[in-house]
């Protein structure tokens, strides 16, 4: 389901609904309370003055949502847009059930569902975790690690990356037990050093076919998730079209896994 552009259509009707309203109906209530006398006005509550001149419920009950739904819309369009995390491929980032908040405004006001850049502002920096919408299926949102800007040279071989030439520096944490790690299989959890941003990574013992090397075409970006043997990401479907970037995921503000368990607090924090 692609809310946004559910989000859209409401607002798109609400609004016409309200500008017609406006246009037809509003001078025709006026005209109407002006001939009352004050005291019988002085007695009509707010919805029985909508609906003189034999305005349509309809029509009211639909330009009624317009204000609420035009604040939720603006924000979500171009300032802030909250997601939550359905997959382990960004752990241990990220878990699964996480709701993050993603700024709109970083990469550019955008065109809501066009999503084509109406002012910009700054460009996505290497280490950034972005949400975008997958390539093969727009509808789909997805989130990952940008790892190469437009013209990088990216390698990823033996389970280590390395960036134009120079390979990305790491240092081992901490091996994790199964018990340990939702992924259910024992995994090396590595402190990432990328171009000054410092984040954790996830890789296992078992052998990864995911391996290539990389040229990022001009418009486009790399990504992978921190989750490194268990994220489908650039390496499987390739390169993110400029267009398709929705924002920088910056803040976790609540931790919900499953329906009936309890929200938790505990995790808030910026992301890294």
């Amino acid at each position: 389901m692609d809310f946004e552009l559910i989000l859209a259509i409401a607002f798109i009707v609400t609004a016409a609904a309200w500008i017609y309203d406006r246009i037809v109906y509003a001078p025709k209530r006026k005209a109407v309370m002006a001939e009352m006398a004050p005291e019988a006005l002085s007695q009509l509550d707010k919805n029985t003055k909508q609906h003189l001149a034999e305005t349509p419920k309809w029509l009211s009950e639909v330009k009624s949502y317009f204000v609420i739904i035009a604040v939720i819309f603006g924000l979500r369009s171009f300032v802030i847009e909250p997601f939550q995390i359905p997959s382990g491929s960004m752990l241990p980032t990220l878990k699964i059930g996480d709701f993050i908040v993603v700024n709109k405004f970083d990469y550019g006001v955008r065109l809501p569902v066009l999503n084509t850049t109406l002012i910009p502002t700054t460009e996505p920096k290497r280490g950034d975790v972005v949400v975008f919408k997958y390539p093969e299926d727009p509808s789909l949102n997805y989130i990952k690690r940008m790892i190469g800007l437009p013209g990088d040279v990216i390698s990823y071989h033996n389970k280590r990356l390395m960036v134009n030439g120079k390979l990305v520096d790491e240092s081992l944490l901490a091996e994790l037990p199964v018990s340990l790690n939702p992924n259910r299989e024992p995994v090396r959890l590595y402190e990432e050093h990328l171009e000054g941003v410092d984040h954790q990574v996830y890789k296992s013992f078992r052998r990864n076919p995911l391996e290539g090397d990389w040229v990022v075409p001009e418009g486009h970006y790399f990504v992978l998730g921190d989750n490194r043997d268990n994220s489908a990401d650039s390496r499987v479907w390739g390169f993110v079209p400029e267009e398709n970037l929705k924002g920088r995921a910056f803040y976790v503000w609540l931790h919900w896994n499953e329906f009936f368990s309890l929200p938790s607090f505990k995790n808030n924090g910026l992301i890294e």
